[in-house]
């Protein structure tokens, strides 16, 4: 495979000094136009394509920004992610993403690689190891390197860095007395992202409004991959629970999926809230509530808040953004009951 050209070559080729050739590519009024016209013919006689680290040498930027998520199969990630390419084509800069898999490692691993690839900042969303266990040692590369860092979505108090995320206790708090007004008395939360700062934070959440309403608390935390259904059932049956509220968009559809298998009708017999207005939540029968966490608003969100705090826009002191926003009623929930 032939090796790709570079300005010192074509520098050697033109017989001019690389200064020449790296002005001419960038019209500087400096540089004849005749000069201009023979270095690009040139260069795109050769196919050569501009070197993002070299090209940027001046300002010390490659307008490249990494981006670390736990996953990318969830609709939230994913819209996130839409949200945070869109803007920063916008801006002019380029991404590139890791996926942490919820790996501690992996994601100081990726951290790693991508401040070699010198990027001019990270967006992060922490994976459930570094949630769980507060270590955030492997962030400190970061500080070290100058390089400013986002936390979006799972954050953790004790990194300074500018957050953006949704009032997650207040949204489960609002999501339990919708509930409670539709005349649903027994309200359990299902959970299957325990050991993230989200999790934690719509538990807080529910178990505030339960005790406000003087009512009875059942929480149930699962593994995705074996949904305890007899578990629901028994709730349902002898608890005679008639309301869930579920941690995310996949543990709500696994809630109704295992009450509708067993022969209850949604809501009727059960009606269920999930966090996060994803493709399943709409498309599923019978559809579900949610809380629209507006996950491409946060990319976006992230996206800007980094480059102005890499172009020096933002006071010195990090600041925590919190999005507004409000439950999307569906055919999971019944309708309010009216005095």
């Amino acid at each position: 495979m032939d090796k790709r050209i570079t300005l010192k070559e074509l520098a050697r080729l033109l017989n001019v000094s690389i200064s020449t050739v790296s002005k001419a590519l960038n019209d500087n009024p400096e540089i004849s136009a005749q000069t201009v016209q023979r270095v690009k013919e040139l260069a795109k006689l050769n196919h050569y394509v501009p070197n993002a680290s070299a090209v940027n040498l001046k300002t010390q930027r490659t307008h490249t920004i990494g981006v670390i998520v736990p996953e990318i199969l969830s609709h939230f990630f994913a819209e996130a992610l839409h949200g945070i390419e869109t803007k920063a084509s916008e801006m002019g800069y380029r991404i590139v993403i890791c996926i942490s898999n919820e790996s501690m490692d992996k994601e100081a691993e990726s951290i790693k690689t991508l401040v070699k690839g010198q990027v001019d900042g990270l967006i992060i969303s922490l994976s459930k190891e570094t949630q769980a266990s507060i270590k955030t040692d492997h962030l400190e590369i970061l500080k070290n390197n100058h390089i400013p860092l986002v936390l979006f979505d799972r954050i953790l108090p004790q990194v300074n860095c500018d957050k953006i995320l949704i009032n997650d206790s207040l949204q489960a708090k609002k999501a339990i007395l919708e509930l409670y007004a539709t005349g649903c008395k027994k309200i359990a939360y299902f959970s299957g992202i325990q050991d993230t700062s989200v999790d934690n934070e719509r538990k807080k959440g529910y178990a505030e409004a339960i005790k406000y309403l003087h009512l009875e608390e059942f929480i149930v935390c699962f593994n995705k991959n074996e949904f305890p259904d007899e578990k629901l059932l028994h709730l349902m049956q002898i608890e005679q629970i008639d309301a869930v509220l579920a941690s995310d968009e996949l543990g709500a559809i696994l809630v109704m999926k295992s009450a509708l298998n067993a022969g209850y009708n949604i809501p009727e017999d059960l009606s269920v809230i999930g966090f996060t207005n994803g493709i399943m939540s709409e498309h599923f029968r019978p559809s579900l509530s949610t809380v629209d966490q507006h996950a491409e608003k946060q990319g976006k969100l992230a996206l800007d808040i980094l480059i102005k705090r890499i172009e020096g826009k933002l006071s010195e002191q990090p600041k925590e953004h919190k999005i507004e926003t409000s439950i999307i009623h569906r055919n999971s929930t019944r309708k309010r009951i009216l005095n």
